[in-house]
């Protein structure tokens, strides 16, 4: 690893927010391509995040400040990453089912799958089926992840997957579901995927849905 992709990957674990911009030009100017940056510095970064979250040994907070630190950089290479080369192992769209305002998980899933090189289009809080159908439609994800923190919310995961069932989508996409409440059990009896206990076991999830782990 050069030093350059060195130093971002080490920013992105701290959380340096003022340097990861000038890195990142830093890195530009030395010829390296947007794509490299994010291979070599910003990706090996957000891994080590998560595998210290994981173990315990880093969080919320934290991982946050290590998502937002790479959201900086990308900033600066999406646009050149768009110009010509291929950002993403997979697309996403995420959200919150109908009913439920909590979000704090799933921007963590979020930032952690756009930290291991997903596109993540995140729908937000209280996202109705019919909503989680019109995107399925408009953006063709690989994967459509869902959160409910409450028990009272769950079962709007099946009817959004029944919706996906009956605009004919539900074979196109895998879905992942999550939250304090869900269960494996409870996944497998509403049709979906799989379920993650936490962020870095979501990633790994949607990993193996599409065949990369």
């Amino acid at each position: 690893m050069s030093d350059v992709l060195e130093r971002i990957s080490k920013a992105v674990v701290v959380g340096d927010e003022d340097a990861i911009a000038k890195l990142t030009r830093a890195a530009l100017d030395e010829g390296l391509s947007a794509k490299e940056i994010l291979d070599g510095g910003l990706m090996p970064g957000m891994d080590y995040v998560g595998a210290e979250f994981k173990a315990g040994r880093m969080f919320v907070p934290e991982v946050l400040l290590s998502a937002r630190t790479m959201k900086g950089s990308m900033a600066a290479l999406e646009p050149l990453l768009a110009a010509g080369e291929s950002i993403a192992v997979g697309k996403a769209i995420m959200g919150t089912v109908e009913g439920d305002l909590h979000d704090i998980g799933k921007n963590l899933v979020a930032m952690m799958m756009e930290g291991a090189g997903f596109q993540v289009i995140d729908l937000g809080v209280d996202v109705a089926p019919d909503a989680f159908v019109a995107s399925v439609k408009k953006e063709k994800p690989d994967i459509v992840g869902m959160s409910a923190l409450l028990t009272t919310t769950m079962r709007n995961m099946g009817r959004t997957i029944d919706a996906l069932k009956e605009a004919g989508l539900r074979d196109q996409v895998r879905v992942m579901v999550g939250g304090a409440p869900v269960t494996a059990d409870f996944a497998r009896q509403i049709g979906a995927d799989g379920t993650a206990s936490s962020a870095p076991a979501a990633v790994d999830l949607a990993k193996g849905l599409l065949g990369l782990a």
